[in-house]
């Protein structure tokens, strides 16, 4: 990972994931980025109707399922964008405040995503072929 990479991933929270995980955790990085797209989509759609309320649980459920993966940016952007929304429903007020933080998400969720992604290859065990057996030949041990 690069020096960028550090910073989108925490790779210790990363790493704690993917082994809690375990087999498991490329379907669950799949549900992240269903879920991710969503809550991205909704969060817009709230901003661009100037709906607090709505930018509330779509921005809370992004930045836990970011925080399980490590990525502690997105998280950040998105509790700031629950933390304002949650503020203007307070105050009854539109969310005009959060539209930086709001045309930020997309781009920083899917570089985020797709580093996410990059190092979700399974990993495989290395198989080794028995010895011997038809087409094989054994090699003489020396």
């Amino acid at each position: 990972m690069s020096f960028e990479e550090n910073t989108l991933v925490d790779r210790a929270a990363y790493a704690t994931a993917r082994a809690e995980l375990g087999t498991g955790f490329v379907r669950i990085l799949g549900y992240f980025r269903e879920d991710g797209v969503k809550s991205v989509a909704a969060i817009e759609a709230a901003m661009r109707k100037g709906q607090a309320a709505a930018l509330v649980i779509p921005a809370h459920t992004l930045k836990g399922e970011a925080r399980q993966f490590g990525a502690m940016p997105l998280a950040a952007l998105a509790e700031t964008i629950e933390v304002i929304a949650r503020e203007c429903v307070e105050r009854q007020d539109t969310p005009e405040e959060a539209l930086e933080s709001v045309a930020r998400l997309r781009p920083l969720f899917n570089e985020t995503l797709a580093l996410l992604e990059s190092g979700s290859a399974p990993v495989m065990p290395v198989r080794r072929p028995p010895a011997g057996g038809f087409g094989r030949r054994t090699l003489p041990a020396g």
